[in-house]
């Protein structure tokens, strides 16, 4: 049985005070059945990892790919390590598109986040147009094989996978439930090929993409969706929390 995740995505969003205020208000209300995760801004994440309750995992927006170096402005997996990170987000849309991220890169990425004990949630979903031209399983098969090129089945408990549809993102536009079973099928038959069956079994595949309160149950009762990737809908607590209970 593969344990259900809501992970929020906050983004370039919210003041140091609003994260404290955050964490204040999910003490305690957040359920145990399911993996709760915010992933946050790199400044805030220290502020996180001190003050958030037990139930309540953290995660950092993105990473590079090298431990250390003359990388102006980057934060290291190391330093996220360190801080007490336990997730990060990689290859999220918005860094393939705005700063030119390759599924080369994103695979370089996952390999060191393994490494040094991080869990990435890897990021896959088509354009609109792509989906128009019906080309939508073969992108995401592209890009599932690159990501997983070269890591070994013994790295992959700590895997997880998002299906957004960037189409979706932010759009207020959501893929229905059946669009989203469909996707995340297809992405388990190929991580089953490119791993094993037994791997692609236990990964668990989330969707994103204007998920919030009003229909997260829906893609919830579908076999191939464990979870969600949440942004906009996940930055105030109360919302927060009806999303993690509605994913359980």
């Amino acid at each position: 049985m593969r344990k259900p995740i809501l992970a929020g995505n906050w983004k370039m969003n919210k003041t140091r005070d609003e994260v404290i205020q955050f964490t204040l208000a999910v003490t305690n209300r957040l359920p145990d059945d399911v993996d709760c995760i915010v992933c946050a801004p790199a400044i805030y994440l220290r502020d996180l990892v001190k003050r958030s309750p037990s139930h309540l995992h953290i995660g950092a927006q993105n990473m590079h790919e090298k431990d250390f170096g003359a990388y102006t402005g980057e934060v290291s997996p190391i330093m996220l390590k360190d801080t007490g990170v336990e997730y990060v987000i990689l290859g999220h849309s918005e860094r393939r598109e705005y700063f030119n991220e390759t599924d080369e890169k994103i695979n370089e990425k996952i390999k060191k986040a393994l490494e040094v004990g991080l869990k990435p949630i890897v990021c896959v979903g088509e354009k609109l147009e792509t989906r128009e031209a019906g080309k939508t399983n073969e992108l995401l098969e592209s890009q599932i094989t690159k990501a997983f090129t070269g890591v070994t089945i013994d790295d992959t408990a700590n895997v997880v996978i998002a299906y957004e549809p960037i189409w979706a993102i932010g759009t207020g536009k959501s893929a229905d439930a059946k669009t989203a079973e469909e996707a995340c099928g297809f992405i388990r038959n190929v991580l089953g090929k490119v791993l094993s069956p037994k791997v692609a079994s236990e990964i668990r595949i989330l969707y994103g993409g204007s998920v919030k309160e009003s229909n997260i149950s829906e893609y919830m009762a579908e076999r191939d969706v464990d979870g969600a990737l949440v942004g906009g809908a996940s930055l105030k607590p109360e919302s927060f929390i009806e999303l993690c209970e509605k994913t359980a």
